[in-house]
């Protein structure tokens, strides 16, 4: 099972997020939007793939991304019930 912590910290490094350590991000902190962490369409793209390497899970279902990529919480919910 993938941890916050450890989903953070590659969420951090993937997505060059400087001057943000894991404790600055709340698991139901928003990924998109000014409420959250601000990533934009490019930022899902590395994201997407991050995730494919670092899990080996695949993003595959476009049309529940809204919910997929709603907060840290919901993402990390989708890896850990889709890793293999």
């Amino acid at each position: 099972m993938v941890t916050s912590e450890a989903f953070k910290k590659v969420l951090i490094k993937y997505l060059n997020l400087e001057d943000i350590t894991p404790n600055d991000i709340e698991d139901n902190d928003a990924l998109f939007g000014e409420d959250g962490l601000g990533l934009d369409s490019v930022d899902s793209i590395e994201l997407v793939l991050a995730i494919e390497k670092e899990y080996g899970v695949k993003i595959t279902d476009s049309k529940n991304y809204q919910t997929i990529f709603a907060t840290i919480e919901s993402l990390l919910n989708y890896i850990n019930e889709n890793k293999k």
